[in-house]
């Protein structure tokens, strides 16, 4: 691999340390944790509930994490859990839960939305489509590893 091609995946690596770093900033800013701040993110993307599954194929983060936090969250009175099809259960955000993602995760995707307000419409739809291609090829790749016996 050529040193050009270094430098742009460490950069790109670096850009993407520093989103979550400023991720993580925004958590405590809003005094909650990082993993509450992804499933309330979560639960607020899809509306006001979502299925644990889909939280757990959204947010990237180990179920035992995404539990953990739904548990927490749910101890707190911000969600229950209703039984859907089968196995498959539902979050859902109570009032105190909608009330708490106004004050937190809406504030943070308002942020994000204003970081997006300088670009066209056009430079967003480039990045997010090469972002996508990104991760599919990135995607391919991982598959593609040997695994390697500890």
């Amino acid at each position: 691999m050529n040193q050009s091609r270094v430098d742009e995946l460490h950069q790109i690596n670096y850009l993407t340390s520093e989103m979550d770093a400023l991720y993580h900033k925004s958590s405590l800013k809003l005094g909650i944790t990082d993993s509450v701040s992804i499933v309330l993110y979560s639960i607020h993307d899809a509306g006001e509930s979502s299925l644990l599954s889909d939280i757990y194929k959204r947010t990237g983060i180990n179920k035992q994490t995404v539990n953990s936090a739904v548990r927490n969250l749910e101890a707190d009175g911000m969600l229950y859990l209703e039984q859907h099809i089968g196995r498959t259960k539902a979050v859902i955000l109570t009032d105190k839960g909608k009330a708490f993602v106004k004050k937190t995760i809406v504030k943070l995707c308002e942020a994000e939305a204003k970081a997006f307000d300088s670009w066209s419409a056009d430079e967003v739809n480039t990045y997010i489509r090469l972002m996508e291609k990104y991760v599919c090829c990135f995607r391919q790749q991982i598959e593609a590893l040997e695994t390697v016996a500890k």
